[in-house]
């Protein structure tokens, strides 16, 4: 499994390529704006996109969306609970955000998240794991002992809660009753920002500290 990893839009939303360099196939976590370099480097790796996994569906995380999907004609994979999402600006938030977007909206999605899923995709298995919090459909996609995380878990911090859907109580729920009972080795790619480990995050998260 190779994982590439590319920061997109003016919000710097972490997008994830991952391929399988045995099927060239490959899966597009989160394809924010402006995904013209993900496309670019599927195209020179000689992969194809299987799928698109979205961990929630604000603008910044699913604003290149209908791009990836038109391209390879790939489902796209979301929580039922922001499945709407996908198609309003108001609930996006890209209406709330007209200085740094216009009002953004896709096609729907072809299939529905849930807790406990196991996605068979490019030879891997991806886990479910429902985390609301952040958001309410948030999800975060457990690959072998590799996280992603969305907006819930970031390196020494946590996702917004203030926002539409959000709830502080949820969001620590998440983390402190299912993210950090995965292996401490386990290496968390999270929405924005850098690389982590479950392991550093429960001895130096001041956030989720507090909440202990």
């Amino acid at each position: 499994m190779k994982i590439d990893m590319f920061s997109l839009g003016p919000l710097q939303t972490n997008c994830y390529l991952i391929s399988s360099e045995a099927t060239r196939d490959a899966v597009v976590i989160d394809p924010g704006m402006k995904p013209d370099r993900v496309l670019a480097k599927v195209k020179e790796q000689g992969l194809k996109v299987e799928a698109i996994l979205l961990t929630h569906a604000h603008f910044d995380h699913m604003g290149g969306v209908d791009e990836v999907r038109k391209a390879w004609g790939c489902p796209v994979y979301i929580h039922d609970l922001e499945a709407e999402w996908l198609t309003d600006p108001r609930k996006n938030g890209s209406m709330r955000w007209s200085e740094v977007t216009s009002p953004l909206s896709t096609e729907p999605a072809e299939y529905a998240l849930d807790e406990g899923q196991v996605l068979k995709l490019i030879g891997l298995e991806f886990r479910v794991y429902h985390t609301p919090g952040h958001s309410p459909g948030s999800v975060s996609f457990l690959c072998g002992e590799h996280l992603f995380s969305g907006d819930v878990l970031f390196r020494q911090s946590v996702g917004r809660s203030d926002l539409p859907g959000g709830n502080e109580r949820d969001l620590f729920d998440s983390i402190r009753g299912k993210l950090y009972t995965f292996s401490p080795e386990t290496r968390v790619y999270p929405g924005h920002g850098p690389q982590t480990t479950i392991g550093y995050e429960m001895l130096h998260n001041p956030y989720v500290a507090q909440q202990r």
